[in-house]
């Protein structure tokens, strides 16, 4: 019974793995250190043409630009959707009357929940209901 060859195999076909998709996926450090070593390799009697190292220069400040962007947008829609919890909360509390698939019936808010990119209200029996549902909003007593 030979375990230490099937342990050291399942880690070479794990590294492996990890190899293929890192060699797949090309970030801006990638894309940096390409061209500090064609610079660096370059033929001192044939340089680089400036255009060509100032349209490289352009695509690795695109790149970076549409990187930074990417994480702006995403912190963007987490605070949008955040906010968006906060702007119901003043539903805590309230009865709410809804219809859905024709059926109209009504209960009382104890929570406002985000479940998938929506916003529902938690009803006191435990129902989960989407917002844009809802039809009126009454005082809880």
């Amino acid at each position: 019974m030979n375990t230490g060859s099937v342990t050291s195999s399942q880690i070479s076909t794990t590294q492996q793995q990890k190899t293929e998709q890192s060699q797949e996926i090309l970030g801006k450090d990638d894309f940096l250190k390409i061209l500090v070593a064609q610079l660096s390799n370059q033929d001192p009697m044939k340089p680089m043409q400036d255009t060509e190292f100032i349209g490289q220069m352009a695509q690795f400040s695109s790149l970076e630009q549409m990187t930074n962007m990417n994480s702006s947008m995403t912190k963007f829609f987490d605070n949008q959707l955040q906010s968006s919890m906060t702007d119901h909360a003043h539903l805590i509390g309230k009865n709410v009357k809804w219809s859905g698939n024709n059926v109209v019936a009504s209960g009382k808010v104890q929570a406002v929940v985000s479940k998938e990119g929506k916003i529902l209200a938690e009803l006191d029996d435990g129902k989960q209901i989407d917002i844009s549902l809802l039809e009126r909003i009454e005082t809880g007593e």
